[in-house]
């Protein structure tokens, strides 16, 4: 006769059900944060860097009064702080999007 160590048999297959939902879930998350859009800027505006919620780079603008061909290095700190910029606000929206799961998934529910 088999032993029963309090693994009660609907209770599981209810943490399981649970638990594939939450998955599901989390997958439909981090794809509405792949297919969603940051912008960064650096010096105001003058330097714009567009990326999806993955980090991918969409676009870069630089307007004109952003280039002065004696200050290269200007321009490439303006793209660098746009870049910056950009990545802080994908880790800030993940960071609020995927929390409550991974602190799920730490410990919190299983």
């Amino acid at each position: 006769m088999a032993k029963n160590f309090g693994f009660g048999g609907g209770n599981m297959q209810s943490m399981l059900r649970q638990a594939q939902k939450i998955q599901e879930e989390m997958q439909q998350a981090q794809e509405t944060l792949r297919n969603t859009e940051f912008e960064g800027t650096g010096g105001g505006d003058l330097v714009k860097v567009v990326m999806t919620g993955d980090k991918n780079v969409v676009s870069v603008s630089i307007k004109p009064e952003a280039v002065d061909p004696d200050d290269i290095e200007m321009l490439e700190d303006l793209v660098t702080a746009a870049l910056v910029d950009a990545c802080e606000k994908v880790d800030a929206e993940t960071a609020r999007v995927m929390g409550p799961y991974t602190s799920m998934l730490g410990g919190g529910m299983f």
